[in-house]
């Protein structure tokens, strides 16, 4: 009996594991963690500092078939194809090179010949040359004093083994440093990774960099900063006060932190920032930090609350390891939009400065973004999260939308919502602890899931505001729920004014070139442009602009970089009903101003309500 309950006790959490993971296609292979047929798989990384083209890898791998594939996977935000750079790819077994075998099956994918279950892969990455005029900070380099490496640009993996534990060795220059979200081990630059999720979202900064350490609730956090040699010095206890200002608030919120040690890797030369499981790549060049330190504070709150919402707290059908393009989510209005919220509000919380001084300021000026974009209104932020990502330009036809704008206008209504229903005791923060619960495991979270957490919290009914607002497209009534609060917000629209003053051109028109193409397609973000109003769309293929050529997006930011006011700009496109040609005649682009003013003789419920949001409590004394 002892031993009929023991294989009962094993049997069932595996029954249980495999109906999680159905079959997808051939290529794809149940999985469970711990399984005896588990692959056991181990990765080098080498960098040679006189060779910085690339980088060298090498899988060791045993316990697999006789027969089994590797791909590269495609990241759920953006696919940078580096299986395009994959060089010198070949495949030892044991069993002798004539039997070993590695053939590509598709783009990203190969085919592994190597009986008795033991081979060794090695490959080079080759580095592409930087095409931007600044590098993203999340793409491998090399440079003479360091680089960025790993991440889904440069471990394969075994396709149906993403639960596979590895290590992962870097064989570097010596003096180098390793900062890295990997758990480390005690072997000198050996890290472990649990699976190839983490394994692939937890890329490595090497090299000579200054590096810093703060701990919240006895979790230690890493600031990493990798400079040029011309770096600028900046002030570092301002840099770490606010990283660990908005630490400290983030984990209050949900608890606890969801990571053993948290990593910030801030790389000079780059820019832009990517959230990863447990670190951060941050692009900031020092004289950034020396001027526009409240921004990049900004921006590592909002990848840093990612931490949670989003790869924890998933929506259905975002993330997971594949090779294959991403599969679309109509989630990420929540996953991105409230991520933005928080960026905020946890900041404020924080004490840290922001551009926007206040809570009011901050939510007129994405009103604001929000009516001058009329997309934003037409199109529910369902069917925006699912163009979000890996979509061509233009998914929306003449029309832009934000996802990130549009969640987090949802979020703070919610929020009005939320603190109104329930007096001042709860509030979105509620929900985020809610869904964390339960929606941060592998199924994913619905729009659905979403609105019950919100009915379960306020005890109101919000699937009107759901179906409206979120499923369909319609304009939210910002009068309706501001005066939740006792404010309301006064629109008016005139000519639109630049950041330097000067009146604001419209060039609401856009270029991108299609892989495989040799012409421009034009991208119109507003019908109502004078773009738009010359009838011109988006698609349209460039021929010429002021009866010259125009095929490079070079040479597409030269000509409209220098339109101004009054000029009248030829534009010949080609579409399939033929030839067109628009004789557009540039004038001021129309904005709106928005304002938030209080209602006159507010209740004291609306005061409560205003009162406990524009300070950024969490929850507030009953009204």
């Amino acid at each position: 009996m002892r031993t009929l309950a023991v294989l009962i006790a094993i049997i069932t959490p595996w029954t249980a594991v495999l109906a999680q993971h159905p079959l997808r296609d051939p290529v794809d292979a149940v999985e469970v963690r711990y399984a005896l047929s588990q692959p056991v798989v181990s990765y080098t990384l080498r960098v040679d500092s006189a060779e910085r083209s690339g980088y060298d890898v090498t899988i060791r791998i045993r316990n697999a078939p006789d027969t089994f594939r590797l791909a590269l996977a495609a990241h759920p935000e953006y696919d940078d194809r580096y299986y395009r750079y994959v060089e010198q790819l070949r495949v030892e077994s044991p069993a002798g090179a004539a039997l070993a075998s590695i053939v590509r099956e598709d783009s990203a994918l190969w085919r592994v010949v190597a009986p008795g279950g033991a081979s060794v892969v090695r490959y080079r990455l080759h580095l592409p040359s930087q095409d931007r005029p600044i590098r993203s900070s999340w793409v491998p380099f090399l440079a003479p004093g360091g680089g960025l490496v790993g991440g889904p640009h440069s471990f394969m993996y075994v396709v149906g083994a993403t639960l596979a534990p590895s290590y992962v060795t870097f064989d570097l220059p010596a003096g180098w440093e390793i900062a890295t979200g990997l758990p480390p081990t005690i072997t000198p630059n050996t890290f472990f990774a649990p699976s190839v999720d983490v394994l692939i979202d937890s890329p490595a900064l090497i090299g000579h960099f200054r590096s810093w350490r703060f701990a919240v609730d006895g979790v230690p956090h890493r600031v990493v900063y990798w400079p040029l040699p011309d770096a600028q010095p900046f002030d570092t206890a301002a840099l770490m006060h606010g990283l660990e200002g908005l630490a400290q608030q983030a984990i209050a919120l949900f608890g606890r932190a969801p990571y053993r040690d948290y990593t910030f890797l801030i790389q000079d030369g780059a820019a832009g920032s990517l959230e990863h499981w447990s670190s951060v790549t941050i692009g900031a060049t020092s004289a950034r930090l020396v001027s526009d330190l409240p921004d990049i504070l900004g921006e590592a709150a909002h990848e840093y609350f990612h931490t949670w919402n989003l790869m924890r707290i998933r929506p259905a059908g975002y993330g997971g390891v594949d090779y294959r393009p991403a599969r679309r989510s109509r989630g990420l209005w929540w996953g991105e939009g409230i991520t933005m919220l928080y960026a905020d509000a946890l900041l404020r919380r924080a004490g840290l400065p922001r551009p926007d001084s206040t809570r009011t300021a901050h939510l007129a000026g994405l009103i604001t973004r929000y009516l001058a974009s009329p997309g934003n209104s037409r199109f529910s932020p369902e069917s925006v999260s699912v163009i979000s990502y890996g979509t061509p330009p233009g998914a929306l036809g003449d029309y832009s939308a934000s996802v990130h704008l549009q969640g987090e206008l949802i979020g703070t209504m919610l929020d009005l919502i939320i603190r109104d229903a329930t007096h001042g005791r709860r509030s979105l923060d509620d929900v985020m602890r809610l869904v964390l619960v339960r929606y941060s495991g592998e199924q994913g979270y619905t729009t659905r899931d979403i609105e019950t957490a919100v009915h379960e919290v306020c005890g109101c009914t919000v699937r009107p505001f759901f179906d409206r607002y979120v499923r369909t497209g319609h304009p939210i009534p910002f009068d309706r729920y501001l005066a939740l609060a006792g404010l309301r917000p006064v629109v008016t629209w005139g000519p639109g004014v630049g950041h330097d003053g000067a009146p604001m051109v419209d060039l609401r028109v856009f270029a991108w070139l299609p892989p495989g193409e040799t012409a421009l397609r034009l991208l119109i973000s507003n019908p109502a442009s004078v773009w738009g109003a010359a009838g011109l769309h988006t698609g349209d293929r460039i021929v010429r602009v002021n009866d010259a050529p125009l095929v490079t997006l070079d040479a597409f930011r030269t000509v409209f970089g220098r339109i101004k006011i009054g000029d009248t700009v030829r534009v010949d496109v080609d579409r399939p009903t033929g030839p067109y040609r628009a004789d557009v005649v540039v004038t001021v682009q129309q904005r709106p101003t928005v304002r938030l003013e209080p209602i006159p003789a507010a209740t004291e419920r609306q005061l409560g309500v205003r009162n406990a949001w524009l300070s950024g409590r969490a929850t507030s004394d009953a009204y």
